[in-house]
């Protein structure tokens, strides 16, 4: 049984102004009307799995269980980060979860399917074809990666280089113990008649991993037919991977060791250890566990299965143009876009129309706060952009103007010295935190929907075109009793408008 590990951390900020700290591009609807981390998801299905783990840090914690609860995923849990450390622990602490479930459970092992939120993969039945290659390599004790079969010359990508075949004797046993794996094979039209046929398409040890290339390399990498591009998909027993991770990299074993012996059920999250994990060293999987693996003793534990099946990783707004929908023009228009003699452009606006006349090879980025226009060739520079934020300390490179929270959303519609302006949407049966504020009064206008005000020691229900008024000090809490979404117009008004400026007396989201 395949256990679907989806890795659902990143920042994506080379899609910047789409892409930000508090909502990253696998939390986006970037190619349909699904989110990256859905898709994701959904191009499972057919295989025989348990429900996803999904590895997610805090501050995004609400989001992937509000994108995971519209899946109607049954058993799906969140497993949490306390703070980033790459790859490496990541997938450790999904193998010691794995584990432990097995454990309990009395169970057999599953098989780790290591996959990130952020990819596109347009084939899913080439997909499907290739796991099942995967399967009774990993079922063998091998650490499996998937190998992107070049389509160019890419400089943007790590690289594998395969060796030779894996051994018939160990792809044919494992694969005489997997008859789901056969019969996967025969309806993917795969011909069976003979031991190498199978093992030549099965998969090939990992000679080498490969940093990214200068451009006349990747050109001698695509010519070759050797090299692969890296996916950062795996595919292995937890405990294989757990063993080897001991083996090379035992500090990072113990760290996530010891934050797994203690964890805590909190609404649909599994919160660890947080001091034991703190002490966990950062490292990719790549650099800790797979690279060790070539060569020596150990050179044939690492294998690679090939895949074609239109993957693209999504890293920047050109690749974005790449796998988008086009007009006879070669352009990629996302929202309400009027344009004339303009070729090979991508136009996403989010909130207005965007007119467009004489463009060629550009990409023009428009959200509710910001606008990017940037040649495609040189789009991949945003990330300069992004660190002029950074060292500015602006909002926008952390937040859009729309935020969500768990309860619902907020729009800043408007914002001076003294004031601020917001819309604010209440999910059906939510509740914000009972708060005050220190330096800030509230006027709350109800557009539509009904309100369920605690404003002090009273509690009242507002409707439509119906207002109270929040004093400075005073607690409050803000609830929809109702079915339908609560929409209201908040105006603060006040010396000092943060968002910080919020003391918490009691929430059901556990916030502080």
């Amino acid at each position: 049984m395949i256990l679907p590990v989806i890795m659902a951390g990143g920042s994506g900020t080379r899609l910047w102004p789409l892409s930000r700290g508090n909502f990253p591009k696998q939390f986006l609807s970037l190619t349909s009307d699904l989110t990256m981390l859905q898709q994701t998801v959904l191009r499972l299905k057919g295989l025989r799995q348990l429900p996803p783990l999904f590895i997610c840090n805090e501050e995004h914690r609400f989001i992937a269980a509000e994108q995971v609860r519209q899946l109607d995923l049954e058993g799906a849990a969140i497993l949490l980060e306390p703070v980033g450390r790459n790859t490496a622990p990541a997938i450790a602490l999904a193998a010691f979860k794995a584990m432990q479930d097995v454990e309990n459970a009395a169970g057999s092992e599953p098989l780790l399917l290591v996959l990130a939120a952020d990819h596109v993969i347009q084939d899913t039945q080439a997909f499907h074809g290739a796991i099942a290659k995967a399967q009774p390599l990993a079922e063998a004790g091998k650490l499996v990666t998937f190998g992107i079969v070049p389509t160019h010359a890419e400089t943007g990508y790590g690289y594998i280089k395969r060796g030779k075949a894996v051994a018939s004797s160990e792809s044919r046993v494992a694969s005489e113990n997997s008859g789901e794996l056969r019969g996967t094979a025969e309806a993917s039209g795969e011909d069976q008649s003979s031991d190498e046929s199978r093992v030549s398409s099965h998969g090939f040890v990992v000679a080498s991993f490969v940093e990214k290339p200068d451009a006349d390399t990747a050109l001698q990498y695509l010519g070759s037919g050797e090299y692969y591009w890296n996916s950062g998909m795996f595919m292995f027993k937890p405990s294989r991977y757990l063993e080897v991770l001991r083996e090379f990299r035992p500090d990072i074993y113990a760290a996530c060791e010891q934050a797994m012996t203690r964890q805590a059920p909190d609404m649909d999250f599994i919160r660890i250890n947080q001091q034991a994990f703190m002490t966990c060293p950062e490292d990719s999987i790549d650099y800790a566990v797979m690279e060790p693996l070539c060569g020596g003793t150990s050179g044939t534990h690492a294998v690679v299965v090939p895949l074609d099946a239109g993957w693209n990783d999504v890293g920047g707004f050109n690749a974005l143009w790449e796998v988008a929908e086009k007009d006879a023009f070669g352009n990629a228009f996302h929202g309400d876009v009027i344009a004339t003699d303009t070729r090979n452009t991508l136009v996403h606006s989010g909130d207005k129309l965007v007119a467009a006349v004489g463009l060629d090879d550009l990409v023009v980025v428009n959200t509710k706060d910001a606008v990017l226009v940037a040649h495609r060739d040189r789009a991949q520079e945003v990330k300069a952009i992004v660190n002029r934020l950074k060292t500015d300390n602006r909002s926008e490179v952390s937040f859009h103007r729309e935020v969500y929270r768990p309860w619902g959303k907020y729009d800043s519609v408007d914002m001076g010295q003294r004031f601020q302006v917001k819309r604010i949407t209440v999910k059906p049966g939510a509740k914000l935190s009972v708060q005050m504020h220190h330096h800030r009064a509230e006027h709350w206008i109800v557009v539509s929907g009904t309100a369920k005000v605690t404003n002090g020691e009273q509690q009242i229900l507002l409707s439509e075109n119906q207002s109270t008024y929040i004093p400075i000090g005073v607690v409050h809490a803000l609830e929809n009793p109702g079915k339908m979404p609560l929409e209201l117009i908040e105006v603060q008004s006040g010396s000092y408008l943060g968002e910080d400026d919020i003391v918490r007396f009691e929430d059901r989201y556990g916030r502080d």
